[in-house]
């Protein structure tokens, strides 16, 4: 039997159909789909979704590579068991996706491009926003998709439809496989009509597996942690992302690890846990990044051990070992490690039945986390509560008024390096930092995939005036779809981060001020009369203006209650009078120039040059 449908109607009902089942768990996979409709999907994708609005809810973007970031931070939060599809048309509509694929497939998290493509029949040529390739007629600008994409395809006839969309759901359910997924749709042949099998458009559930790790390998990293004196764990995402968080409880409980955490595992273990003892890495925290320097044996877990985050290629003694559990085989191979490939939650459990309650005889960091506990309430402090407050305490005042239901979201700046050292996280999923590929920009429509994946939460997201900047204009949407994401500008004119970097590294900030050039290319006189408050009001938010710290109190409290989108902008201080975060505690290889005639760059290659000697690769 079969069903005569256009191709979009096809694969609306298709992707309805699908659903995920790990741990006896069965969801839906696409649960929805989000789009900004023109030539190129309006009259194929666009009328499908209004054909059937009982099988694939809408949601409505301002903009393309937005829709992107709100789609991965559903996924996220659904534990990549869910995902959103994202519908757009051709031309500048496709090649807005770019940004935000790239950041799903660094992150290994699931979403369904659906972009829009030039007639596969070529009727018109060129049509609209057609990118004319003199040798090379099948292409378009959706090719710019492939090197960011898991899987892509174009679908240029409608019987091509079954095999791809069948790879498409494949990959987004691949544990070790996923990340953004492209399907270039040209606009005729989505609107052309085709008889489907019924088979293709029944239900279908996906097993997400969770592979045991090999034998061979198991024993290794066993007599590897056997005979370690000073091992430790960093966990990462993937321990998230496979609900590992009672594993590795159970694993650093029972042989006496410390557990250190990346930005996207920061939180799988409460902050208060024994055995948590921070973040590792360039913002890691003193006791992580002690027991690092000293460590002989470095258990990965759902790590890609990237050097800012972990300091991988620095922090690590030269004869330090290293076993690398992760799903997927070229991660587990990283720094020359003993691989572990498996699910993290198998291999956790693996692990702590294979060491039959073996212990380790390791130094206690007991001391050091209280420590570092007493310079994180130091950083939080206000003392004047009169005071205009600086970053770090409007995260302190932050911290008093939440508890495990809250979410915060971030992104880039300066605030991941603060958050990572300082947030206490409560919860397994409270801690929501995107920094494989820190996008500016991310916050926002983040916060409403979030807000649509944990309905009822307080979801946060904070953001610095730079950042804010790049793409505020989902505030718009959050207000159409009723979510009460709390956003919090930290406006202190300029980019505070990469301001700092580039002074480090002899640049003398430039570039990064918000004021007024001088006629010598700097920068002179008073902050930009810029009031994004007033911005955020516009597009619909409630806009609360704290001023104190007791403002601020006032304020967030406010905002955590409240049914609608609200803002809480902030103009910080700047930490120079006050007391800021505690420094970086571990190098970052930023080359600097090898030669100049200012002597703030000659300064800062001499200090390059000192550090510089650390550097290693673990073979």
């Amino acid at each position: 039997m079969s069903v005569r449908l256009t191709v979009a109607q096809a694969l609306v009902r298709f992707l309805a159909a699908q659903h995920t089942e790990r741990d006896g768990v069965r969801q839906r996979l696409i649960t929805a789909t989000w789009g900004i409709f023109g030539h190129g999907n309006v009259a194929g994708i666009g009328q499908a979704l209004v054909e059937y609005p009982d099988l694939m809810p809408y949601h409505q973007g301002r903009n393309e590579q937005a829709m992107v970031h709100a789609a991965v931070g559903y996924a996220r939060q659904s534990n990549r068991l869910r995902a959103h599809a994202v519908t757009t048309s051709i031309g500048p509509g496709a090649t807005n996706l770019v940004t935000g694929a790239a950041l799903a497939t660094v992150n290994r998290l699931p979403v369904l491009l659906l972009p829009g493509d030039t007639f596969a029949t070529r009727p018109a040529d060129p049509v609209l926003q057609q990118l004319e390739v003199p040798y090379a007629g099948e292409m378009s600008v959706n090719d710019c998709l492939r090197p960011v994409s898991r899987y892509f395809d174009r679908v240029t006839r409608p019987e091509a439809l079954v095999p791809a969309a069948l790879a498409a759901v494949r990959v987004l359910t691949d544990p070790a496989d996923t990340g953004a997924v492209t399907l270039a749709l040209p606009q005729d042949v989505q609107a052309e009509a085709y008889d489907w099998p019924e088979e293709f458009l029944a239900e279908r559930t996906w097993t997400v597996r969770r592979p045991r790790p090999d034998e061979a390998e198991l024993d290794a990293a066993v007599q590897a942690i056997r005979t370690a004196r000073r091992p430790m764990i960093i966990a990462g995402g993937g321990v998230r992302y496979s609900a590992a968080q009672d594993a590795l409880n159970a694993l650093a409980r029972s042989a006496g690890l410390p557990v250190a955490t990346t930005q996207a595992g920061k939180g799988v273990l409460p902050w208060d846990h024994p055995c948590d003892v921070g973040g590792i890495g360039h913002t890691g925290t003193q006791t992580a990044d002690a027991l690092a320097r000293t460590s002989d044996l470095i258990i990965g877990v759902g790590t890609r051990l990237t050097d800012f985050t972990t300091a991988s290629g620095t922090l690590f003694r030269p004869d330090t070992r290293l076993v690398n559990l992760n799903i997927t085989a070229f991660d587990a191979h990283k720094q020359a490690a003993l691989p572990l490939v498996a699910d993290a939650r198998a291999g956790l459990e693996a692990l702590t039945e294979a060491l039959g309650g073996h212990r380790q005889d390791t130094v206690r960091w007991e001391s050091s986390k209280r420590e570092w506990q007493e310079r994180t309430d130091a950083a939080y402090a206000a003392p004047d509560p009169r005071a205009r407050p600086t970053q770090v305490q409007v995260l302190g005042v932050l911290d008093t008024l939440v508890d495990g239901s809250d979410i915060l979201i971030n992104a880039a700046g300066s605030l991941p390096g603060d958050l990572h050292k300082l947030w206490r996280a409560r919860s397994g999923d409270q801690y929501h930092v995107e920094y494989g590929y820190s996008c500016m920009g991310y916050e926002i429509p983040a916060a409403i995939g979030v807000a649509l994946a944990a309905l009822g939460r307080p979801v946060w997201a904070l953001v610095g005036d730079g950042t804010y900047l790049m793409n505020p204009t989902e505030i718009v949407t959050a207000v159409q779809e009723r979510l009460p994401i709390k956003l919090v500008i930290l406006q202190n004119h300029g980019y505070a981060s990469i301001g700092g970097l580039s002074e480090a590294v002899g640049a003398e900030r430039f570039g990064t001020d918000y004021r007024h050039r001088d006629a010598f290319g700097g920068f002179t006189g008073p902050p930009l009369p810029v009031d994004l408050g007033a911005n955020a009001a516009s597009l619909g938010m409630r806009v609360l203006r704290p001023r104190t710290v007791r403002d601020l109190r006032e304020a967030l409290a406010a905002a955590r209650t409240a049914t609608v989108p609200t803002c809480v902008y902030v103009e910080t201080e700047t930490p120079d009078t006050v007391s800021g975060p505690p420094p970086a505690q571990a190098w970052w290889d930023v080359p600097v120039a090898e030669t100049s005639t200012r002597p703030s760059a000659v300064k800062a290659r001499e200090e390059y040059d000192r550090h510089v000697t650390a550097r290693r690769r673990h073979l």
